[in-house]
C-alpha cells in the first residue's frame, strides 16, 4: 500500500453559465438605473431641463463670430 499525494486545487471551479447570467443581470440593472434617471422625471423637471438646454444653445449661438442666416445647422469652413 503506497501513499498517494493529493495536491490541492489551484483555482475554484466556476459555472460559466451562472457567471454569464450574473453579468447580464448586472448590465440590465445598470441600464435600468440609467433609464430611471433619464425617464423618471416629472413634467416640470423635463421642461426645466429643456428650457435650460435652449438657453444654453441660444447663448452659444449669440456668441458666434459669423452668423449663418440660411441654415442654423450649417457652418462655413
Amino acid at each position: 500500500m503506497g501513499l498517494t499525494y493529493h495536491r490541492p486545487m489551484s483555482a475554484d471551479i466556476i459555472n460559466l453559465r451562472r457567471k454569464r447570467k450574473e453579468k447580464s443581470r448586472g448590465q440590465a440593472a445598470a441600464e435600468a438605473e440609467a433609464n430611471r434617471i433619464r425617464f423618471g422625471r416629472s413634467l416640470a423637471e423635463k421642461r426645466g431641463t429643456e428650457a435650460e438646454a435652449e438657453r444654453a444653445r441660444r447663448r452659444l449661438d449669440g456668441h458666434r463670430l459669423d452668423a449663418v442666416e440660411d441654415d442654423p445647422g450649417k457652418r462655413d469652413a
